[in-house]
């Protein structure tokens, strides 16, 4: 039965509206302001944890050269083939087993560029090459120190100025063991991780170590020597 009487909805229901579209379009501005405003520094602090990642990688392999100086008589280990080969010595054999670290040549990702790639100390997260079916090396070892010899080996204690001789550093190339023309010019801040013989790394800007005119390494600098021997 119907008694005559309505409802009516209180007052704030009957106010309430939808958005207009100057109000949508504000609230839109807003957001890809904020967003634009967050993704940089998201990037900025992806790069920075990329780069202590590779920072410590590097370290890592200090210390891994030194502990096997230690046990073998101050030597250090041997270049190896620069197109990483070897299996019997080698910097990316015998740091390895001095330090137990996972073994380069059982890696599926060093010659299968469909493999993904873990975090591994062999791994720059910044660095996106992949395995070209042979190898695959992030790192790359100075071929000067050794004298350019896959089965040469020098006592540490005779490299002169070891806090500026380059041992490892961020490879751009392909090679195992290479030198001033292989390290990486864009990565960390376009730039690139050294790992000197004293154990410390340090990032360059490329335009510090790289002569773009000549699209050549640097030679000449006092604080990052790639012979240690030349005069």
């Amino acid at each position: 039965m119907n008694s005559g009487i309505q409802w009516c909805p209180p007052a704030e229901f009957r106010e309430r509206r939808a958005f207009t579209l100057i109000e949508l379009l504000v609230v839109l501005g807003i957001l890809v302001l904020l967003a634009s405003l967050l993704l940089p520094a998201f990037a900025r602090a992806t790069a920075q944890g990329r780069g202590a990642v590779c920072r410590s990688n590097l370290r890592e392999w200090g210390i891994a050269t030194h502990s096997y100086a230690a046990e073998n008589g101050d030597f250090l280990p041997p270049d190896g083939a620069p197109n990483g080969e070897s299996t019997a010595s080698g910097w990316y054999v015998d740091l390895p087993r001095a330090a137990g670290i996972e073994a380069y040549d059982r890696a599926a990702w060093h010659t299968n560029p469909a493999t993904a790639l873990p975090r591994s100390v062999w791994l720059c997260p910044a660095n996106r090459r992949r395995s070209n079916g042979v190898n695959l090396f992030h790192y790359c070892l100075n071929e000067n120190v050794n004298g350019q010899g896959a089965g040469r080996r020098i006592q540490a204690g005779s490299v002169p100025s070891p806090a500026a001789t380059v041992w490892l550093f961020d490879n751009g190339r392909l090679a195992a063991v290479a030198s001033a023309n292989h390290p990486h010019t864009n990565l960390h801040g376009a730039g690139c991780h050294f790992l000197f013989l004293d154990g410390h790394v340090q990032r360059w800007t490329a335009r510090r170590f790289w002569d773009f005119g000549k699209n050549e390494g640097r030679l000449d600098l006092p604080d990052l020597k790639w012979n240690p021997f030349a005069p």
